[in-house]
């Protein structure tokens, strides 16, 4: 089977995340693509909106809009969220799947737990936009995905939803799901974070 993980805080789950899977799934003709909330992310040091419980609803809910999509609770648990150790699970179902991430956070990639043994086990889609450039480290396998999906802040959503608005960035049950459970209101000492195609 062809499939494609794709990881993150979605907190919330927005658009533009449904976009670039839905464009990853098209081009390179997958038959899923994994959303795999993280638990516990490793490069997150504050909490900044709802529980991983909420954040996998809100990802079930948003995953109904294409068959292919489907909402994984691969980083559930008390552990760190890391990639590798979520490629090796998928690997020991007898699966060999892509892994979309963004550029940003390709990037990044040398910063990541056991980083070189991610770059040998999987390949990457990386998302990106049209004539920017990126660099890959040695090694790493690349199939580019231009997207013209605009940039989504989840921190810009949450300070939306907290000033009473309704983003037009969010798919229609991820909404109605946050405001039937009171999601992201503010807190004394609420802290802000960019969540925007977060990967680790």
């Amino acid at each position: 089977m062809r499939l494609a993980l794709f990881g993150g805080t979605f907190d919330p789950i927005h658009n533009a995340h449904l976009d670039v899977a839905r464009e990853a799934a098209d081009q390179f003709d997958l038959e899923q693509v994994w959303f795999i909330p993280a638990a516990h992310p490793p490069h997150k040091t504050a909490h900044t909106g709802a529980t991983y419980e909420d954040r996998f609803r809100m990802t079930e809910l948003a995953c109904q809009v294409d068959p292919r999509f489907i909402a994984s609770r691969l980083e559930a648990g008390d552990g760190k969220s890391y990639s590798f150790d979520t490629v090796e699970r998928v690997r020991e179902l007898g699966q060999q799947p892509y892994f979309i991430i963004g550029a940003d956070a390709f990037a990044e990639i040398p910063t990541w737990h056991r980083w070189q043994d991610l770059v040998r086990l999987t390949e990457f889609i990386v998302v990106t936009r049209p004539g920017h450039p990126y660099s890959a480290p040695p090694g790493a396998r690349v199939h580019r995905l231009d997207t013209v999906a605009l940039p989504v802040s989840s921190s810009e959503i949450r300070r939306k939803l907290a000033a009473g608005e309704i983003p037009e960035e969010l798919p229609p049950a991820v909404s109605r799901y946050i405001y039937e459970r009171g999601l992201y209101q503010p807190s004394p000492g609420h802290v802000e974070e960019s969540t925007a195609f977060n990967q680790r």
